[in-house]
Parts: C-alpha cells; sequence; structure tokens
C-alpha cells in the first residue's frame, strides 16, 4: 500500500478509536479457534480459517467437496467451538418448506379450546449445517432465503426472528449429478463464500485415520461466549477501508462482466454473466475479516486478493466455449487478479 493510503487509513483509525486491546484478544482467540479444529478437522487448516471469516463477516458458505472429507464434522466442531446451537438438515427430494421453517399446528388448551401454536423448525438455531442442499426441489431451497437475508422467517403471513448469530454451512456433493437441483443465482448470491474442500495430503490423511480409529475421543472446549463472539462481529465490521482499497476491489468484480468495456479479455470470451454489486460489498466485509484475523485494523490489496475467490466463484456464470476450452471459474478469477494487479502498480509508477 502507498503512503497515501496509510495516511488516509490512520485518519480514520484515529477517529474511530479503534479498540486495539479487543483486536489483539481476537486473534489469539482466532489462533486457539484454529489449533483446535485442527486437531479435530486435520488438513483443513485454510478452510477452516474462511469459514470464521465468512461467520465474522455475517455471512453464509456454500460447502463443495466429495463425500467423507469432515464437512459436517467441521460443521459441528464450529458450532460448539463458539458456543452457538446447531442444527443439520439432510435435504432430500421430499422435505418441504414446513419441514425445514416450522408450520401451524392444531393444539388443544387446558381449558378445551383448539389453538393454532407454531412450532419451530430447525432453522431457529445460530449454526445451521443444509446438508447436501442440491438434493432437495427450488421450493424448499427458496425458504431459506429469507432467512440468510433478513434473518427472520415469515409463516402464515407472521414473522419470526431469528436469534444472532444465524449461519448457514450448505454442502454439495460434486460427484453426483443424477437427482440434484441447481441452486438458483439468488441463493447462490445469498451465499457470502463458495468454498472447495480437496483431499487431503497423504500425511494429514494419516493423522486423521489414526485420530478417528482409536478408542480416545476429543472433546472440543467453548473457546468464546456468545457475548465475545457478538463483540468480535461488531469489531471485523469496523476494520478500516481506505478508498483506493474499495476501488480495486470493486474494479476486480466489474472485470467480471462482458458488457463492461473494461472488462478482461478473458472475460469477453468466457463470461456469460458477472458478478453483481453483492460481489462488491462481499469482498470488502471479507478483506476485513481478514484483516482482522491477522490483527490489523485495516484492510489491504493482499486481503481483497484472498477474498475475491471465494466470493466470485458463485457468482459468475461460465458460457459453452468456457466448458467446451477447460476453462473454470477459479482459473478466470486468478487471470482477473493479475490484470488487476498490474493495473494496480502502473498506477503505482
Amino acid at each position: 500500500m502507498t503512503s497515501g493510503d496509510y495516511a488516509e487509513e490512520n485518519r480514520e483509525i484515529n477517529e474511530r478509536e479503534y479498540d486495539f486491546d479487543a483486536l489483539k484478544r481476537f486473534v489469539e482467540f482466532k489462533t486457539g479457534f484454529v489449533a483446535q479444529l485442527e486437531r479435530e478437522i486435520v488438513g483443513q487448516s485454510r478452510v477452516l480459517e474462511d469459514l470464521l471469516a465468512a461467520f465474522f463477516a455475517g455471512g453464509h458458505v456454500l460447502l463443495t467437496g466429495a463425500p467423507g472429507l469432515g464437512k459436517t464434522r467441521m460443521a459441528r466442531a464450529i458450532a460448539k467451538s463458539l458456543d452457538l446451537k446447531f442444527n443439520r438438515v439432510q435435504f432430500t427430494p421430499d422435505l418441504t418448506p414446513s419441514d425445514l421453517i416450522g408450520a401451524n399446528i392444531l393444539q388443544a388448551t387446558s381449558t378445551g379450546e383448539r389453538l393454532f401454536e407454531f412450532l419451530p423448525g430447525p432453522i431457529f438455531t445460530n449454526v445451521l449445517l443444509a446438508d447436501e442442499i442440491n438434493r432437495t426441489p427450488p421450493k424448499t431451497q427458496s425458504a431459506l432465503l429469507e432467512a440468510m437475508q433478513e434473518r427472520q422467517v415469515t409463516v402464515a403471513g407472521k414473522r419470526y426472528e431469528l436469534e444472532s448469530p444465524f449461519f448457514v454451512i450448505a454442502t454439495q456433493n460434486p460427484i453426483e449429478q443424477e437427482g440434484t437441483y441447481l441452486l438458483p443465482e439468488a441463493q447462490l448470491d445469498r451465499f457470502l463464500f463458495s468454498l472447495k474442500i480437496d483431499y487431503p495430503k497423504a500425511s494429514d490423511e494419516i493423522d486423521m485415520a489414526l485420530t478417528t480409529s482409536g478408542i480416545e475421543t476429543r472433546e472440543i472446549a467453548h473457546i468464546v461466549t456468545r457475548e465475545e463472539v457478538a463483540e468480535s462481529q461488531a469489531l471485523t465490521r469496523r476494520v478500516v477501508v481506505a478508498r483506493r482499497v474499495a476501488e480495486y476491489a470493486v474494479e476486480i468484480v466489474r472485470k467480471t462482466r462482458p458488457q463492461m468495456k473494461n472488462s478482461a479479455e478473458s472475460t469477453q470470451q468466457y463470461v456469460e454473466w458477472g458478478a453483481g454489486p453483492r460481489a462488491s460489498q462481499g469482498i470488502l466485509l471479507a478483506a476485513k475479516a481478514y484483516a482482522a484475523m491477522a490483527g490489523r485494523p485495516t484492510a489491504s490489496y493482499d486481503d481483497v486478493d484472498r477474498a475475491a475467490p471465494n466470493v466470485l466463484r458463485n457468482r459468475v456464470r461460465l458460457n459453452y466455449l468456457a466448458q467446451a476450452d477447460g476453462m473454470t471459474v477459479d482459473f478466470l478469477v486468478k487471470m482477473i487478479l493479475r490484470e488487476a494487479r498490474e493495473e494496480l502498480e502502473g498506477m503505482r509508477d
């Protein structure tokens, strides 16, 4: 970053009187969180950090990975570490919206009257694991939209607030496509991150096999209280983003849109539809989270570079030519980031 960037950020930090003690506690928590979960989830430290960043940025995560890589175990461990309530829903073709959000049930009172009483569904929790979300029809998938965006559900015209924090981790199996339903664009746009879980290294897989096949079980302790969780989420929001860094993030997103004059050449060739303004917001929120986790009160260009692939992965739609040429969203975003960096360095010179 240039001296002008730092000067601008320092002025904003002084004006906001940033709580550096809280930031230090946040870093200590992040270190302890990852260290504890690494004993439970072997070889996935980067994914754990990304999940933590999404959580403290107030977003939701779509996890894609083959069976047996610990997606369910990961979600459950995160909830327990943060002292939060956890529910898991297996999405199936016959799952209905009322199975997820709840329904009004006719109940008999002590006086003999019969009244409708709302029976909350599993969505009323802090951490919701939507397992194999693409196996249920769009009608049920859309039941999550209001909850993810507005932190509430509506049943029979009455609104019910969800408890804060509310964090959705949805999983997809990339291997089996038969009997699945593609998530609509509006649904994908509600996920802050789309993360991919790869197979672990050989040494990590050996440790995983030894850990899960023994007699001894490792208990996951509560690292923070709910009050500290709320404090950390507020702390993330207060991280400063210089205008130049925000311009860089927005420029990256605009380069994914083929209809823009300044879009990347690869975008013009391979992209059918680019990311919307929510992607710019998501990148900045995630960059703030990464900065706070690193102990910095200001977000940098590097934070934007780390956030961009996770945010854009589920928001850029490739065309048929991209599929024929073997182009992926990850590789496309990598080229866009390289081009944006070169332009940034050219402006500095």
